[in-house]
């Protein structure tokens, strides 16, 4: 099996896309096609669990180019199996650890999962925040703290590099500098244009109708004969299921006080632990959500 030397993991909503996308214009660098595989993992997106033992052959097919392989499925740092996984089949792995303000993180997931009906697609209903933060499916992605023990069992704190997902807009260039040093590679050139291969609640389109018949038509071609129209498309930032007659604009839903009363001081507590875990500072994030429980809180009194 093909030994996997970069993991982009961890967390959904964290500017992963972008950054997984931005590293692959590194010529040191080969990103999995597709960008998430979702094959090691026993997490496949948001609500699909499958613990079956991963299929390594269909997973060796997702790296056809040079350099050091990159798998950037998300869903694989909150997953309890993937540590064990990684550390039998790429002991030499590393990781990058692309984090952001919980509880906005959380909100947005949320928000997608709104958007797109995935919830009702899984026979659930996430309309209420709080019924959705109740349903482990939502939460255990924003379990910094309780992950990285987890993988930290498994492997040295020295093969994680842990970004705040706020830089990538202020300081992306410093983040890539970074990443090249912890990859030990030279230095490259990049399109840093923030709109590029970007997953922000702007880009998102639910599909109509007749999307939906389009993608499942579309789904019947061979891959031998639509993968280069795919790859001629996603190279060129083209997605044709934006187009109006296949999808529409999605609602967002704001971030609100609301959303901090219902998961904020869990999460807090989940900050405190991956802080005492890694030694990455999250002061800044602790700060914002009890500022918001206090605002709360006040307003309540009152």
């Amino acid at each position: 099996m093909v030994e996997v030397d970069v993991f982009l993991i961890g967390a959904p909503k964290a500017g992963t896309t972008w950054l997984g996308h931005a590293l692959n214009q590194h010529p040191g660098i080969s990103l999995s096609y597709p960008k998430e595989p979702n094959i090691v993992a026993s997490h496949k997106g948001t609500f699909l669990r499958v613990e079956d033992e991963p299929d390594w052959s269909k997973y060796e097919g997702c790296f056809r180019n040079e350099g050091l392989k990159l798998d950037a499925s998300v869903h694989t740092f909150a997953c309890p199996m993937s540590p064990q996984r990684i550390r039998e089949r790429c002991p030499d792995a590393r990781f990058i650890l692309c984090l952001r303000e919980p509880v906005s993180r959380t909100v947005s997931h949320w928000n997608m999962i709104r958007s797109n009906g995935a919830d009702s697609e899984n026979g659930t209903d996430w309309s209420d925040f709080q019924i959705a933060w109740s349903d482990e499916r939502l939460r255990v992605d924003s379990m910094y703290g309780t992950s990285m023990e987890r993988w930290l069992e498994h492997f040295d704190l020295k093969r994680f590099l842990v970004i705040d997902s706020s830089r990538l807009r202020g300081e992306s260039l410093d983040v890539l500098r970074e990443t090249e040093e912890f990859l030990h590679l030279d230095e490259a050139e990049y399109d840093l244009s923030p709109s590029r291969h970007s997953n922000s609640a702007a880009t998102r389109r639910p599909m109509t109708g007749f999307g939906i018949f389009a993608s499942r038509a579309f789904s019947l071609i061979p891959n031998i004969i639509k993968s280069p129209l795919v790859r001629y498309l996603h190279n060129r930032d083209l997605n044709i299921y934006n187009l109006p007659i296949l999808s529409r604009r999605g609602s967002v839903f704001p971030l609100e006080t609301s959303h901090y009363m219902t998961c904020g001081e869990e999460l807090c507590n989940e900050l405190e632990l991956f802080e005492s875990l890694t030694g990455f500072e999250t002061v800044a994030w602790k700060d914002e959500i009890r500022r918001r429980l206090d605002v709360q809180t006040g307003v309540s009194e009152n």
